[in-house]
Protein backbone atom coordinates (compact mmCIF):
# COMPACT_ATOMS: atom_id res chain seq x y z
CA UNK A 1 0.00 0.00 0.00
CA UNK A 2 2.18 2.83 -1.38
CA UNK A 3 1.16 6.19 1.01
CA UNK A 4 1.59 9.81 0.07
CA UNK A 5 4.63 10.36 2.91
CA UNK A 6 7.44 12.40 2.25
CA UNK A 7 9.62 10.28 4.63
CA UNK A 8 8.08 7.27 4.01
CA UNK A 9 7.01 6.67 8.32
CA UNK A 10 5.05 3.72 8.92
CA UNK A 11 1.62 4.89 9.34
CA UNK A 12 -1.10 2.49 11.72
CA UNK A 13 -3.97 4.12 12.37
CA UNK A 14 -3.05 7.63 13.64
CA UNK A 15 0.69 6.33 14.91
CA UNK A 16 3.71 7.26 12.79
CA UNK A 17 6.33 5.01 13.35
CA UNK A 18 9.66 5.51 11.58
CA UNK A 19 10.64 2.10 11.72
CA UNK A 20 9.36 -0.93 9.44
CA UNK A 21 10.85 -3.52 11.36
CA UNK A 22 8.93 -4.81 14.54
CA UNK A 23 10.61 -6.98 16.79
CA UNK A 24 10.02 -9.53 19.62
CA UNK A 25 11.41 -10.31 23.14
CA UNK A 26 10.95 -13.93 23.59
CA UNK A 27 14.06 -16.77 23.50
CA UNK A 28 16.96 -14.16 24.21
CA UNK A 29 19.52 -16.03 26.52
CA UNK A 30 19.14 -13.11 28.90
CA UNK A 31 17.50 -9.45 29.15
CA UNK A 32 20.63 -7.92 28.43
CA UNK A 33 20.53 -9.25 25.20
CA UNK A 34 17.10 -9.09 24.52
CA UNK A 35 17.77 -5.00 25.33
CA UNK A 36 20.95 -4.90 23.19
CA UNK A 37 19.37 -6.77 19.95
CA UNK A 38 16.23 -4.59 20.34
CA UNK A 39 18.53 -1.26 20.50
CA UNK A 40 20.46 -2.54 17.49
CA UNK A 41 17.25 -3.49 15.51
CA UNK A 42 16.20 0.53 15.80
CA UNK A 43 12.80 -0.60 16.03
CA UNK A 44 10.26 1.98 17.14
CA UNK A 45 7.51 -0.94 18.16
CA UNK A 46 7.91 -4.02 20.10
CA UNK A 47 5.85 -6.60 21.36
CA UNK A 48 5.44 -8.29 24.72
CA UNK A 49 3.77 -11.03 25.38
CA UNK A 50 1.10 -10.02 27.96
CA UNK A 51 0.41 -13.89 29.80
CA UNK A 52 4.03 -13.97 30.33
CA UNK A 53 5.22 -10.43 31.53
CA UNK A 54 2.12 -10.82 33.95
CA UNK A 55 2.93 -14.38 34.91
CA UNK A 56 6.73 -12.83 35.65
CA UNK A 57 5.06 -9.92 37.46
CA UNK A 58 2.95 -12.11 40.29
CA UNK A 59 6.62 -14.39 41.05
CA UNK A 60 8.16 -11.15 41.45
CA UNK A 61 10.91 -11.75 38.80
CA UNK A 62 12.06 -9.00 36.47
CA UNK A 63 10.78 -8.47 32.95
CA UNK A 64 11.66 -6.97 29.77
CA UNK A 65 9.14 -4.55 30.33
CA UNK A 66 11.19 -2.67 33.13
CA UNK A 67 14.22 -2.74 31.22
CA UNK A 68 12.98 -0.39 27.79
CA UNK A 69 13.17 3.17 27.49
CA UNK A 70 9.54 3.83 26.42
CA UNK A 71 9.71 7.28 25.80
CA UNK A 72 11.50 5.90 22.70
CA UNK A 73 9.28 2.87 22.15
CA UNK A 74 6.06 2.07 21.84
CA UNK A 75 4.54 -0.97 23.47
CA UNK A 76 2.36 -3.69 21.01
CA UNK A 77 1.06 -5.50 24.02
CA UNK A 78 -0.09 -9.12 22.42
CA UNK A 79 -1.78 -12.16 23.49
CA UNK A 80 0.40 -15.12 22.66
CA UNK A 81 -0.77 -18.27 24.30
CA UNK A 82 -4.72 -17.88 24.05
CA UNK A 83 -6.75 -20.70 22.59
CA UNK A 84 -10.08 -18.87 22.64
CA UNK A 85 -11.39 -15.56 21.31
CA UNK A 86 -12.61 -14.93 24.80
CA UNK A 87 -9.49 -15.51 26.33
CA UNK A 88 -7.89 -12.96 24.05
CA UNK A 89 -10.30 -10.49 24.81
CA UNK A 90 -9.50 -10.43 28.22
CA UNK A 91 -5.37 -10.46 27.61
CA UNK A 92 -5.99 -7.47 25.51
CA UNK A 93 -7.61 -5.60 28.09
CA UNK A 94 -4.77 -6.52 30.98
CA UNK A 95 -2.21 -5.22 27.97
CA UNK A 96 -4.14 -1.69 27.81
CA UNK A 97 -3.44 -0.92 31.75
CA UNK A 98 0.21 -2.33 31.54
CA UNK A 99 0.29 0.49 28.33
CA UNK A 100 -0.98 3.07 30.92
CA UNK A 101 1.18 1.85 33.45
CA UNK A 102 4.43 2.59 31.15
CA UNK A 103 2.88 5.75 30.36
CA UNK A 104 1.93 5.55 26.88
CA UNK A 105 -2.29 6.35 28.09
CA UNK A 106 -3.34 7.04 24.31
CA UNK A 107 -1.93 3.28 23.71
CA UNK A 108 -4.74 0.95 22.67
CA UNK A 109 -3.33 -1.12 20.08
CA UNK A 110 -2.90 -5.17 20.83
CA UNK A 111 -1.56 -7.76 18.29
CA UNK A 112 -4.19 -10.45 18.37
CA UNK A 113 -3.38 -13.74 18.11
CA UNK A 114 -6.21 -17.01 18.97
CA UNK A 115 -4.22 -19.96 18.62
CA UNK A 116 -6.01 -23.42 19.22
CA UNK A 117 -3.72 -25.54 17.22
CA UNK A 118 -0.79 -26.19 19.68
CA UNK A 119 1.24 -28.32 17.34
CA UNK A 120 1.63 -25.83 14.30
CA UNK A 121 0.39 -22.73 15.93
CA UNK A 122 -1.61 -22.09 13.15
CA UNK A 123 -4.31 -19.20 14.11
CA UNK A 124 -7.95 -19.83 14.58
CA UNK A 125 -9.63 -17.63 12.03
CA UNK A 126 -12.98 -17.84 13.12
CA UNK A 127 -12.11 -16.52 16.73
CA UNK A 128 -9.63 -14.50 15.56
CA UNK A 129 -12.27 -12.39 13.36
CA UNK A 130 -15.13 -12.94 16.39
CA UNK A 131 -11.98 -11.07 19.02
CA UNK A 132 -11.33 -8.78 15.96
CA UNK A 133 -14.91 -7.27 15.86
CA UNK A 134 -15.48 -7.07 19.88
CA UNK A 135 -12.38 -5.33 20.20
CA UNK A 136 -12.42 -3.14 17.72
CA UNK A 137 -16.11 -2.07 18.61
CA UNK A 138 -14.00 -1.94 22.22
CA UNK A 139 -12.05 1.17 20.34
CA UNK A 140 -8.62 -1.03 20.41
CA UNK A 141 -6.29 -0.45 17.26
CA UNK A 142 -6.07 -4.63 16.50
CA UNK A 143 -3.18 -5.58 14.65
CA UNK A 144 -4.53 -9.40 13.62
CA UNK A 145 -2.72 -12.13 13.27
CA UNK A 146 -3.38 -14.87 10.36
CA UNK A 147 -3.34 -17.39 8.14
CA UNK A 148 -2.42 -15.71 4.47
CA UNK A 149 -6.25 -15.66 3.88
CA UNK A 150 -6.90 -13.00 1.47
CA UNK A 151 -10.97 -13.42 2.10
CA UNK A 152 -10.26 -13.54 5.90
CA UNK A 153 -7.44 -10.48 5.53
CA UNK A 154 -10.36 -8.28 3.73
CA UNK A 155 -13.08 -9.45 6.47
CA UNK A 156 -10.94 -8.23 8.89
CA UNK A 157 -10.02 -4.99 7.64
CA UNK A 158 -13.85 -4.33 6.92
CA UNK A 159 -14.85 -4.96 10.27
CA UNK A 160 -11.84 -1.82 11.58
CA UNK A 161 -8.69 -3.54 11.85
CA UNK A 162 -6.13 -1.10 11.46
CA UNK A 163 -3.50 -3.56 9.78
CA UNK A 164 -3.13 -6.98 8.51
CA UNK A 165 -0.88 -9.61 9.97
CA UNK A 166 -0.10 -12.48 7.74
CA UNK A 167 2.65 -15.98 8.48
CA UNK A 168 5.19 -16.26 5.92
CA UNK A 169 5.34 -19.64 7.37
CA UNK A 170 4.52 -21.62 11.36
CA UNK A 171 6.02 -19.39 13.93
CA UNK A 172 9.71 -19.69 14.97
CA UNK A 173 10.16 -21.95 12.15
CA UNK A 174 12.51 -19.77 9.61
CA UNK A 175 11.15 -21.79 6.96
CA UNK A 176 10.71 -17.79 5.46
CA UNK A 177 7.84 -17.21 3.16
CA UNK A 178 6.00 -20.41 2.44
CA UNK A 179 2.59 -18.67 1.45
CA UNK A 180 4.07 -15.91 -1.27
CA UNK A 181 0.90 -15.62 -3.72
CA UNK A 182 -1.47 -15.27 -1.14
CA UNK A 183 0.81 -12.46 0.57
CA UNK A 184 0.99 -10.63 -2.38
CA UNK A 185 -2.75 -11.08 -2.70
CA UNK A 186 -3.65 -9.66 0.66
CA UNK A 187 -1.03 -6.68 0.01
CA UNK A 188 -3.20 -6.06 -3.55
CA UNK A 189 -6.65 -5.58 -2.03
CA UNK A 190 -5.68 -4.10 1.17
CA UNK A 191 -5.94 -0.24 2.16
CA UNK A 192 -4.51 -1.03 5.63
CA UNK A 193 -0.70 -1.56 6.39
CA UNK A 194 -0.05 -5.61 5.91
CA UNK A 195 2.87 -6.74 8.14
CA UNK A 196 4.50 -10.09 7.49
CA UNK A 197 4.23 -11.75 11.20
CA UNK A 198 6.27 -15.05 11.90
CA UNK A 199 8.80 -17.58 9.67
CA UNK A 200 11.11 -15.31 8.11
CA UNK A 201 14.66 -16.50 8.98
CA UNK A 202 17.25 -14.32 6.67
CA UNK A 203 17.56 -11.31 5.79
CA UNK A 204 17.07 -11.86 2.47
CA UNK A 205 13.38 -13.42 3.35
CA UNK A 206 12.59 -9.71 4.98
CA UNK A 207 13.85 -8.27 2.03
CA UNK A 208 12.03 -10.09 -0.41
CA UNK A 209 8.84 -9.87 1.80
CA UNK A 210 9.45 -5.61 1.71
CA UNK A 211 10.11 -5.92 -2.20
CA UNK A 212 6.86 -6.76 -3.28
CA UNK A 213 5.11 -4.16 -0.64
CA UNK A 214 4.36 -5.68 3.05
CA UNK A 215 4.56 -2.48 5.07
CA UNK A 216 6.73 -3.70 7.92
CA UNK A 217 7.89 -7.05 9.03
CA UNK A 218 7.60 -8.30 12.57
CA UNK A 219 10.15 -11.18 13.89
CA UNK A 220 11.51 -12.16 17.11
CA UNK A 221 13.26 -15.84 17.03
CA UNK A 222 15.41 -14.75 13.81
CA UNK A 223 17.00 -12.68 15.59
CA UNK A 224 16.69 -14.00 19.48
CA UNK A 225 18.26 -17.70 18.57
CA UNK A 226 21.09 -16.16 15.86
CA UNK A 227 24.47 -16.35 17.15
CA UNK A 228 25.08 -12.76 17.51
CA UNK A 229 21.47 -11.32 18.18
CA UNK A 230 22.51 -7.96 17.91
CA UNK A 231 24.49 -8.44 14.44
CA UNK A 232 21.33 -10.30 13.18
CA UNK A 233 19.10 -7.52 14.73
CA UNK A 234 20.98 -4.83 12.51
CA UNK A 235 20.98 -7.22 9.57
CA UNK A 236 17.48 -6.90 9.77
CA UNK A 237 17.52 -3.36 9.82
CA UNK A 238 19.47 -2.70 6.82
CA UNK A 239 17.24 -5.64 4.83
CA UNK A 240 14.18 -3.77 5.48
CA UNK A 241 15.08 -0.67 4.49
CA UNK A 242 16.61 -1.87 0.94
CA UNK A 243 13.43 -3.96 0.38
CA UNK A 244 11.47 -1.01 0.93
CA UNK A 245 13.49 1.62 -1.71
CA UNK A 246 13.34 -1.33 -3.95
CA UNK A 247 9.74 -1.60 -4.03
CA UNK A 248 8.95 2.58 -3.93
CA UNK A 249 11.74 2.41 -6.77
CA UNK A 250 10.01 0.10 -9.01
CA UNK A 251 11.97 -3.16 -10.16
CA UNK A 252 12.33 -3.31 -14.15
CA UNK A 253 10.46 -5.38 -16.23
CA UNK A 254 11.24 -9.04 -17.13
CA UNK A 255 11.77 -10.10 -20.15
CA UNK A 256 12.73 -13.68 -21.74
CA UNK A 257 15.81 -12.50 -23.91
CA UNK A 258 18.88 -10.92 -22.97
CA UNK A 259 18.66 -6.89 -23.64
CA UNK A 260 21.95 -5.60 -24.19
CA UNK A 261 22.92 -2.77 -21.72
CA UNK A 262 25.22 -1.20 -24.42
CA UNK A 263 22.82 0.80 -26.92
CA UNK A 264 23.21 -0.18 -30.83
CA UNK A 265 23.46 3.16 -32.24
CA UNK A 266 27.29 4.96 -32.29
CA UNK A 267 28.88 1.46 -32.08
CA UNK A 268 32.49 1.78 -33.49
CA UNK A 269 32.74 -0.68 -36.85
CA UNK A 270 36.09 -2.37 -37.42
CA UNK A 271 37.23 -2.49 -41.03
Amino acid sequence: MKKNNSEDNLIIGNKIFTSRLMVGTGKYKNIKEAIESIEASKTSIVTVAIRRTHYAKKMGKSNLIDGLNWKKLWLLPNTAGCETAEEAIRIAILGKEINKRIGQIDNNFIKLEVISDSKYLLPDPIGTLKAAEYLVNQKFSVLPYIYPDPILAKQLEDIGCKTIMPLGSPIGSGQGLKNLYNIQKIIENAKVPVIVDAGIGTSSEANQAMEIGASAILLNTAIAKSKNPQLMAHAMKLAIISGRKCYLAGKMIQKIQANPSSPNDGVLKLI
